[in-house]
């Protein structure tokens, strides 16, 4: 059986490696921070957030802390105040934030694909179309030989196999990703399940995060799970090719990915609102979400604001090669120049 990578089932504990080294220690300019600042959130760009803030403590010395607890404890601690930034793969709607007092604003983009255990299948060999898809989670098509599959897999050597279903137990933006786009291209999930971060899942057994929903499928023979690209790749697993809006076979890739992105019209995105499931495009991966920070408009906090938004600063700057050799896509400079726009008008309490 094969073992999902450390790197990745530790993600939920990654500050650690800023904890360990001690604050107000010294970084590579000479300088020492006592600065910590806490964040709690989405477990799909935990894998680079992992790494940022490594690096970033080195660089400065400032300690951040952030949990991988997914999307909905993420904007339930950074409503509850528990944490000083919050992580969402799915998007709050302008109004939402407003009430809040939050502003949102876009850190990544990446992939979320189906991933299988199927004997003899290799990553990517399988293709399915979203509505053949919804129906495996809904619990229609119950067998990998069956005829709704063989239809887009005609050479392919598909077994007499159950299929198991497996999906988040917890409340996840990679849940809210995944469903928005099964909502789209398939007319019983729409009717169904719908989208959500938590739904009533009609089958399967339920994985915490990214790390075991991919866990789970790697145990399970016939097993079909979703999980961001990066999980999959790290891990070794056999993810599956769609059939995606322009009725092309594609595969998960970064090209597919930033493809999904191209059109995104972020001068129309009030709050940074995005969704970029389903999107038209020859080479367009069908289910591509954007990842988020929240943090309040209103500080009380000078430096530990100025932290944050020098932290964010950096992470737009400099992160951008971690991002790409994850697998995830950096979000284009022009929306970081609208994102600091935003920051400048809407947030307070900041020195100036």
């Amino acid at each position: 059986m094969k073992k999902f990578s450390k790197n990745l089932l530790a993600v939920g504990a990654f500050a650690l490696a800023g904890i360990l080294s001690g604050c107000g220690e010294k970084a590579q300019d000479g300088k020492t921070s006592d600065l910590t600042i806490n964040g709690a959130g989405a477990s799909f760009p935990a894998p680079v957030y992992r790494k940022w803030l490594y690096s970033y403590k080195k660089q400065t010395g400032v300690t951040i802390n952030y949990q991988s607890v997914g999307s909905g404890a993420g904007i339930r601690q950074i409503s509850a105040k528990t944490v000083d930034f919050g992580a969402s793969d799915k998007p709050l709607k302008k109004a939402e934030l407003d009430e809040k007092g939050l502003i949102q604003f876009p850190m990544l983009m990446g992939g979320v694909v189906p991933v299988v255990n199927i004997p003899g299948v290799k990553p990517g060999e399988l293709s399915l179309s979203g509505s053949v898809l919804g129906d495996i989670f809904l619990g229609k098509v119950t067998n990998w030989n069956d005829e709704a599959i063989k239809k887009t897999n005609p050479t392919v050597n598909l077994p007499n196999l159950p299929i198991t279903v497996v999906h988040r137990s917890d409340g996840s933006g990679t849940t809210w990703i995944f469903t928005n786009y099964l909502t789209k291209v398939s007319e019983n999930w729409s009717n169904g399940p719908g989208t959500g971060k938590a739904v009533e899942w009609p089958v399967g057994v339920g994985g915490q995060k990214n790390p075991g929903v991919a866990n789970n499928v790697l145990k399970i023979s016939g097993s079909i799970g979703y999980v961001e690209y990066t999980y999959a790749t790290e891990a070794n697993m056999s993810f599956t090719s769609l059939v995606n809006k322009d009725g092309n076979i594609v595969a998960p890739s970064q090209k597919t990915f930033s493809a999904a992105g191209a059109n995104a019209d972020w001068d129309n995105a009030p709050g940074f609102y995005m969704v970029l499931t389903d999107q038209a495009g020859e080479n367009t991966w069908p289910i591509t979400g954007v990842t988020y920070i929240l943090m309040y408009k209103k500080q009380e906090n000078a430096e530990l604001a100025q932290g944050m938004l020098d932290y964010f600063t950096w992470s737009y700057k400099n992160g951008a090669p971690t991002a790409q050799e994850m697998n995830y896509i950096a979000i284009p400079e022009n929306v970081v120049a609208k994102v600091k726009q935003k920051w400048s008008k809407e947030i307070t309490g900041l020195n100036k």
